[in-house]
């Protein structure tokens, strides 16, 4: 039910004034959750400040949502200064939702705090590009796992949010085409509500991924930002512009690694390819820390060898893909993720010489191109943020 539908509803005959000021105060309690969410542990006067509210509203939100696990007040140690020290609100003990990234090589899956602190990540490699029906079911696994880990109160109401390396329909979160994995049509978001008793959303990884470094990592406080994610599943890419994100007609915006990125037409994807890095550094799995370390070494031991050579090659491909994106879209910052951010840590030059080669140079002047701050938690804080913002919508209901 919509919060509009909400604020009319009320019984027969009735004015609907006392569900009215349920509903404000259900804004107002999401509001704290925001805020702590956002920007970390607060202090009651600071959020009565930036809320407007008065003393006693914020002293009554919070200790409703003390009440119920989702913040912790704290009195602050060694505070300095005449009276009593305002009460620290944290996120609490229930606060709690679970993240899921299936890929071709791996399905991870999290435990992420409110506030974007991943607690426990767990990482299952597999054989065989997995189905969606056994993505389901290890993701299923792996979520009842790690809620066993935790404290009593933090196993219950916690949704899972899944970043998806295909196109998410936002309408029901059916999987139309993750063509890597070899998804048409998934309703995977259903699956796995029907497996888990959760509430369960789905997005696109690299959406989530742009948020996510927008509200924690490389891009907070810009409003008009392009992330690129690399993963095992290709290139995807999430825009943010006015400081709202572009998801397009039904969400499909973003779809960076399907554009032409050679002299022969190939595909970005296609032409820089995380296996391929793998590949040359010697490795038939591994997450980003491990291959990037290999290369890492490899190019120390041999700077014009192989490795060097392929990342150089993968650096000015991505950089000429990269000057359309800065011409058409005129970001402000442009954020690399999984295997791209590797190739701009150890070819950086390659990357912004391939840039500064084909954009214009107005737009150019004032972009920065920078890695992706959060690693490889990224994509899990990212999808944890659709199940948060069921929390912020709705605390009491949490």
């Amino acid at each position: 039910m919509s919060e509009s539908t909400a604020v009319g509803a009320g019984p027969a005959g009735g004015s609907g004034m006392g569900s009215g000021l349920d509903s404000v105060r259900r804004r107002n309690l999401g509001r704290i959750v925001e805020l702590v969410h956002q920007g970390g542990v607060q202090s009651r006067s600071a959020l009565t400040r930036t809320t407007g509210l008065n003393r006693s509203t914020v002293a009554a939100l919070v200790t409703e949502l003390a009440s119920i696990g989702i913040v912790t007040e704290s009195v602050p140690v060694g505070g300095q200064g005449v009276g009593r020290p305002s009460p620290l609100v944290s996120a609490g003990p229930r606060a709690v939702a679970f993240a899921a990234n299936p890929e071709l090589d791996a399905i991870t899956v999290a435990a992420v705090r409110l506030g974007g602190e991943v607690l426990e990540r767990v990482r299952r490699e597999v054989d065989t590009t997995p189905s969606a029906a056994e993505a389901t079911a290890i993701i299923a696994e792996l979520v009842a796992e790690l809620a066993d880990r935790l404290p009593d109160e933090a196993r219950g109401g916690g949704g899972i949010g899944l970043a998806v390396p295909g196109l998410v329909r936002d309408a029901d979160g059916v999987v139309r085409l993750a063509p890597h994995l070899g998804w048409v049509d998934e309703p995977l978001v259903e699956r796995l509500r029907a497996a888990t008793g959760r509430a369960v959303f789905a997005a696109n990884d690299a959406s989530l991924g742009a948020r996510a470094e927008r509200t924690f990592g490389a891009g907070r406080g810009i409003d008009d930002l392009v992330y690129l994610n690399g993963g095992a599943s290709g290139i995807g890419g999430g825009i943010i512009a006015g400081g709202r994100p572009v998801g397009g007609a039904r969400g499909y915006a973003g779809e960076f690694g399907h554009t032409s990125a050679t002299t022969t037409g190939n595909a970005l994807e296609d032409a820089v390819r995380r296996s391929e890095l793998l590949r040359v550094a010697g490795l038939t799995a591994g997450d980003d820390a491990v291959l990037e370390a290999a290369l890492a070494e490899g190019i120390a031991a041999d700077p014009a060898g192989a490795m060097r050579e392929e990342v150089v090659r993968q650096a000015r491909t991505l950089g000429r893909a990269l000057a359309g994106t800065v011409n058409i879209l005129d970001p402000e910052l442009v954020v690399l993720g999984g295997h791209l951010g590797i190739v701009l840590e150890l070819a950086s030059e390659e990357l912004h010489d391939a840039v500064r080669e084909r954009a214009l140079v107005p737009p150019f002047e004032d972009v920065s191109i920078v890695r992706a701050e959060l690693g490889q938690d990224l994509l899990l804080i990212g999808a944890a943020e659709l199940a948060f913002d069921r929390l912020i919508a709705d605390p009491a209901a949490w």
